[in-house]
Formats: C-alpha cells, sequence, structure tokens
C-alpha cells in the first residue's frame, strides 16, 4: 500500500512531524493478535482517504524509542498528528467506522 508507510527512528520526523497533511499513526508488533485483526481496516481507510490523510506505520518491536516518547502504552495504538502535533490517540482494536469517527471527530 503505496499510503501505509513503514516509519523508522531514521524517517519518523520526516514522514510524521513535517506532512504536509494529517498523519494517522498506527503502532502495530507482530506478536499482537488484534494488530492483525486492524491491518486491513487501517489499509482501507489509507485507501479511501489517501488524499488527505498520510497513515503509516511502526513496528514498536523496531522503534521501542518513538513508543516511549508517544506513551504508548498497548498496541494497536493511533494517533492522529496535524502540523507536527499529536492531536489524538487511541488504544486497542478499533472497526472501521470507530476510526473514521475517531478521524473526522479529531481531524
Amino acid at each position: 500500500m503505496a499510503n501505509n508507510v513503514d516509519v523508522t527512528n531514521a524517517n519518523f520526523e520526516q514522514e510524521v512531524l513535517k506532512a504536509d497533511k494529517p498523519v494517522l499513526l498506527k503502532f502495530w508488533a507482530p506478536w499482537c493478535g488484534p494488530c492483525k485483526v486492524m491491518a486491513p481496516v487501517i489499509d482501507e481507510v489509507a485507501e479511501e482517504r489517501s488524499g488527505n490523510l498520510k497513515v503509516v506505520s511502526i513496528n514498536v518491536d523496531d522503534a521501542p524509542e518513538i513508543a516511549a516518547e508517544q506513551g504508548v502504552r498497548g498496541v494497536p495504538t493511533v494517533m492522529l498528528f496535524k502540523s507536527g502535533t499529536k492531536v489524538a490517540s487511541l488504544v486497542g482494536a478499533q472497526s472501521k467506522s470507530q476510526l473514521a469517527q475517531f478521524i473526522d471527530q479529531n481531524g
């Protein structure tokens, strides 16, 4: 998925903090069952909103520093960033309608 970028320590600032549109950031882990359930939901949202929302993912095992900096306590966690600032976060697996409502209310 072209719009669902994998973020690491090396590109976090460029991909999230300096993005030119709102960013939906997903924290996940390969061992997380709910993360696997939510992956296709995130991909659908990324595809449908590609014009006005950037969607990126961070594997917490690969980038624990970013997860700690952002206060991630469990996965999956999704956060919405606007102009480099975190405006909202949501913990746990979400349905597509819940995710859309989260984006609409905070975007």
